[in-house]
């Protein structure tokens, strides 16, 4: 009896500090949402605006059915003057998504093997390496355009698909290795002794155990490479040639004669086909960064 008592009293002294984890998360955020606006949440809004507005007007005026800034009413003529008489931006966009994808797939092979070789090995010549490596990334865009038109010119290379697909590869580079070093840093060299011990040989955990462990940091570098090339005007304005028109330089052309509102229609489309790829890879990265 009296030790039920004494339970009961410890119970009732001590609830506040049994109460559990997520209690108190629950709590602490019901006791938030009673705060006013406070000038970070202020800020945040600004800075959401700020970005998402543009992308909210170039939709908006890709329904308008006439061609000024004055919105008349809703229609799909610039859909449609996009799918039947828009060939020409049609082959620009294929030409940025060949030179996107291919250049982004060597830049990430390059940049991932780079990587893996810089952090694990010890030689002459390392830390050279690893600082001529961020010097695309940092050097304004004009200067690696016109060293890389000044070499394809020393070297008698013709302008067009492959000079633009070159200097894409160099400038991409670098965000792939940055993106699999940042990978490394948090990668646990155990795995590699145990590879090892079970009797693995150098290539089986290379392509077994540590590229898979990796592909998070991968698959961010590929993705960040080919949104460098597909936006890139400056470096591809420099080593285009005739018959290498992509994207940005078409919109650029245009502007001399004003921008027509199939390129609103094609943004919107861009911007959805972004938004679902982003939606469907997000699963996927979340299951190679758990394993």
């Amino acid at each position: 009896m009296n030790k039920s008592i004494f339970f009961v009293v410890q119970r009732a002294l001590f609830q506040k500090k049994m109460t559990t984890e997520p209690a108190r998360h629950a709590k602490k955020s019901w006791k938030r949402r009673g705060r006013p606006l406070t000038f970070s949440r202020i800020t945040l809004a600004l800075t959401v605006l700020f970005l998402f507005l543009p992308l909210i007007v170039i939709i908006f005026y890709s329904f308008n059915e006439g061609k000024s800034a004055a919105f008349t009413h809703l229609s799909l003529r610039w859909y449609r003057e996009l799918l039947f008489n828009s060939r020409p931006l049609w082959e620009a966009l294929l030409n940025s998504v060949i030179v996107a994808f291919a250049s982004a797939t060597v830049a990430t092979i390059l940049g991932a093997l780079s990587s893996i070789g810089v952090m694990w090995f010890r030689f002459r010549g390392r830390s050279f390496i690893q600082t001529i490596t961020y010097l695309p990334m940092v050097l304004p865009e004009v200067i690696v355009g016109v060293a890389t038109l000044l070499f394809f010119n020393r070297m008698r290379i013709a302008t067009g698909l492959f000079t633009i697909f070159a200097a894409h590869t160099t400038f991409c580079l670098p965000f792939v290795f940055l993106m699999v070093n940042a990978r490394l840093d948090e990668f646990d060299y155990s795995i590699i002794e145990a590879a090892h011990d079970l009797g693995a040989t150098e290539l089986q955990t290379l392509f077994k155990v540590i590229i898979p462990s990796l592909m998070p940091g991968i698959l961010s570098g590929f993705l960040m490479a080919v949104t460098m090339s597909l936006e890139d005007f400056v470096i591809t304005f420099f080593v285009s040639g005739p018959g290498s028109t992509t994207l940005p330089l078409y919109v650029y052309s245009m502007i001399r004669f004003g921008v027509s509102p199939v390129i609103n229609a094609l943004s919107f489309i861009m911007i959805m086909a972004t938004c679902i790829l982003a939606f469907v890879l997000r699963r996927g990265l979340k299951t190679f960064a758990a394993h």
